[in-house]
């Protein structure tokens, strides 16, 4: 049973709709069937030419307003449908009567005994809904609260499903996102547009906070990306950024202002403090932990050429990439210490077989990186440094093969977790939705899209809480951000995340085994929509992804079977590497660290 409470402020014209004969005339045997006072009391008298005279009905419930006067609401009309599920059976009169007491008792706005309640009606007029009426005003002159409303409202219509052993529906939990309004829908269809503006709008915000490293890249992402920025300044102190809003440039009011969403109206965990913990909390933006040599430099390259685009000066320079988690070592001149004559960068936990940390100098990234060239453009105040980013095929399968690796390893944490502890496998979770979200955009692959927004809500917290961060979830946003720069859509990224979308299956299933661990039937359900997308990604390429099964046993032989370069059979709930990737690994030194 679902419900949804409006506010307004014309109770003649919602009682002109509830008794009448609907937008299509499917308004049927309109009665009440529950009220603050006996419903054959409050009926509202039938006119000759079948219309109701609502006139008393509209009287009763407005007399507690006028107790209020300026203390009233500006929205003092309460109104809450309730929808039984299609397969439901049909509830008589006197059930949807319990129903209707019940909700307006744990809303608190009539609670049972109470005779100075709000005035309240419950209207019938099909089978499967009821219309619940109030005026938020009590007979004792005091103003009723409504804060938080939707959530006692949906414990509720649980207690009613419990109660009458109807469908269960997921808990008022906050991991759905902010759905559409019905006027932001019809403005949508009406300019001929497939997707609402929120929605759209979430999609953006979710990719760039995936591939951004930090705050003010997360703003650079978004504009890049066409969407329009505005920020929320503390009153405090006026240059305290404590919040933000975004806007699509072709979505404006009649007046041709830009709509506004802020990001608590997106999602309950695209907030800006949200944000930022994830951004702050997990440590090191990219950890070069796992990753292979080649993934390692293509990341470097890409990151050194970006910072000397933006840079002005040798300082602003190396300032750039140490606030992109790179770090970076000079060299100085033997006759004047002050005098930087090369640079070195590298990865957090970027090590070799010895543990020590492998350093890869300009010249080594790319020509166009050597300090004699990055300083010559800036002595000659060029506009453009360095070439454009581009990114070689054994590069981008490195990427995609570590970003496999991390799935699998994320895999395993959680089925581990899942026997242990529940709770400490979230994080994983959570940063799964990251992976999804960056590959979808780099590919363009539309089943990876809609497997990314079918997961959504199976990634998101309960309740807006944030997980601690652990080594699993670290990872897998450390490799969302990698797959950032392999912005690709051509056949081979499309060939390459195959790979990636087999190590998905298994992650997904392990999450939705999780889930259902925990009762969380949405959540399951969206990680189970996630897999059948996943299964649809190039099956003539690889038509295993198409019969695989709910268990990750029938995962392992199929990757078994396969002449993939990495093959993560999952056996028992652990993870081994085969015996071709692992060995390569451990002939470079850096196996994968689970």
């Amino acid at each position: 049973m679902i419900g949804k409470a409006r506010r307004g402020t014309r109770l003649r014209g919602l009682l002109l709709y509830l008794f009448g004969p609907g937008t299509n005339g499917e308004h049927r045997d309109v009665h009440l069937v529950a009220g603050f006072d006996e419903p054959r009391q409050l009926e509202p008298p039938q006119r000759p030419d079948g219309s109701r005279d609502i006139s008393r009905l509209d009287a009763l419930l407005t007399h507690p307003m006028k107790l209020l006067g300026e203390r009233n609401y500006h929205k003092p009309i309460w109104h809450l449908p309730l929808r039984a599920a299609p397969e439901d059976p049909i509830l008589s009169d006197s059930q949807w009567a319990r129903i209707a007491e019940q909700v307006m008792d744990r809303v608190g706005l009539a609670p049972d005994g109470d005779p100075d309640a709000v005035r309240w009606i419950a209207v019938r007029h099909a089978d499967d809904h009821i219309h619940l009426v109030a005026t938020l005003a009590r007979l004792d002159g005091v103003r009723p609260e409504v804060w938080n409303d939707a959530h006692l409202i949906r414990a509720g219509c649980r207690e009613a499903e419990d109660e009458l052993g109807l469908r269960r529906t997921a808990p008022a939990d906050r991991t759905a996102p902010r759905r559409a309004t019905r006027g932001e829908q019809e403005k949508a269809r009406r300019n001929g547009q497939a997707e609402d503006p929120r929605s759209v709008l979430r999609r953006h915000v979710q990719e760039a906070a995936a591939a951004a490293r930090s705050e003010s890249e997360f703003y650079e992402l978004l504009s890049g990306a066409g969407v329009l920025v505005r920020h929320r300044y503390s009153q405090q102190s006026s240059d305290q950024v404590t919040g933000y809003a975004v806007a699509l440039p072709d979505y404006r009011t009649a007046a041709g202002s830009p709509v506004w969403y802020g990001g608590g109206k997106l999602a309950a965990d695209l907030t800006l403090p949200k944000l930022r913990a994830r951004w702050s909390s997990a440590g090191p933006a990219v950890s070069g932990r796992g990753l292979d040599e080649r993934t390692v430099r293509a990341y470097l390259r890409t990151a050194v050429r970006k910072a000397a685009d933006q840079a002005q000066t040798v300082g602003d320079f190396l300032a750039r990439l140490e606030s992109a988690g790179i770090m970076v070592r000079t060299r100085h001149s033997t006759r004047d210490s002050g005098q930087i004559t090369g640079y070195a960068v590298t990865l957090s936990d970027h090590r070799d077989a010895q543990g020590q940390l492998t350093w890869y100098t300009g010249g080594r990234l790319g020509a166009d990186c050597s300090w004699q060239r990055l300083t010559d453009a800036w002595q000659d105040g060029s506009a453009r440094r360095c070439e454009p980013t581009e990114l070689s095929a054994d590069e981008r399968r490195a990427i995609y093969e570590d970003a496999a690796c991390a799935a699998a390893v994320a895999s395993a944490e959680v089925r581990r977790h899942t026997v242990t502890n529940p709770y400490a496998a979230r994080d994983a979770c959570w940063a799964t939705a990251d992976v999804l979200r960056s590959a979808a955009r780099v590919t363009g692959n539309c089943h990876l899209r809609q497997a990314a927004e079918a997961y959504d809500r199976a990634a998101r917290p309960p309740f807006g809480r944030l997980p601690a961060p652990t080594p699993a979830g670290s990872r897998l946003r450390s490799i969302a951000r990698v797959l950032a720069i392999t912005d690709s859509g051509d056949s081979i990224a499309l060939q390459l995340a195959t790979t990636l979308a087999l190590a998905l299956l298994a992650l997904m299933e392990a999450i939705t085994d999780l889930h259902r661990l925990q009762h969380r039937r949405a959540q399951a359900d969206a990680a189970g929509a996630a897999s059948a997308h996943l299964r649809h990604i190039d099956p003539e390429e690889h038509p295993w992804l198409s019969r695989h099964q709910e268990t990750p046993e029938p995962v392992a032989l199929a990757m078994a079977d396969q002449p993939a370069p990495w093959a993560p059979p999952i056996l028992g709930g652990s993870l081994s590497m085969s015996a071709a990737s692992g060995g390569a690994r451990q002939k470079q030194g850096r196996g994968p660290a689970l």
